[in-house]
């Protein structure tokens, strides 16, 4: 119950502060994206089943708070928690980068997705051309967009990482082994 209501705050804490304090945080359309920052650390910390729980109750919380199509970004960041916790598996060092490369390329794949989505949603590509955002006549424009809201969430890794993790600890269960 409290590891719930944990993860509860840290996500309505994180909408909170992306749509009031970082919405007008922008530089050439793009701007934080801590759901997406939230979902790989929680997924780096706890693994592949908790990234993608952590992920979807993400995604629909944005989805549903903010008026969007519901499921595209509940699926994209379900998708995202569930791979970054698999990848973290494979590694052995305990760098403070680890986090950092991890959420810059996490969210550089996410935001490109989601970009391209909201391109196609409000008909400034089409829907083979958001299937391909690469390939798009505003492909440099996802691009960069995806760039800079991966800088910005690699920027703000370390200040959130050691907060988090401290949530995440202290919300876990602590066993009791008695003789």
């Amino acid at each position: 119950m409290r590891r719930t209501f944990t993860l509860t705050l840290v996500i309505i804490t994180a909408i909170l502060l992306q749509t009031t304090v970082f919405a007008d945080v922008r530089l050439l359309g793009a701007k934080p994206e801590l759901l997406y920052l939230v979902t790989i650390v929680i997924a780096l910390f706890e693994g592949s089943a908790s990234g993608a729980v952590t992920g979807f109750a993400c995604g629909m919380s944005e989805d549903f708070l903010l008026n969007q199509p519901k499921g595209i970004t509940a699926l994209t960041l379900t998708l995202l928690g569930y791979s970054v916790g698999v990848a973290s598996q494979y590694i052995v060092t305990q760098s403070a980068l680890v986090p950092v490369v991890f959420v810059a390329i996490g969210t550089f794949v996410a935001a490109r997705d989601a970009v391209d989505a909201q391109r196609a949603r409000f008909g400034g590509i089409k829907w083979g051309a958001a299937f391909f955002g690469w390939l798009s006549a505003n492909g440099l424009a996802v691009v960069l967009i995806a760039l800079l809201s991966a800088a910005y969430n690699a920027i703000l890794t370390p200040i959130l990482h050691p907060l988090l993790r401290r949530l995440t600890q202290a919300s876990r269960s602590q066993r009791v082994v008695r003789w």
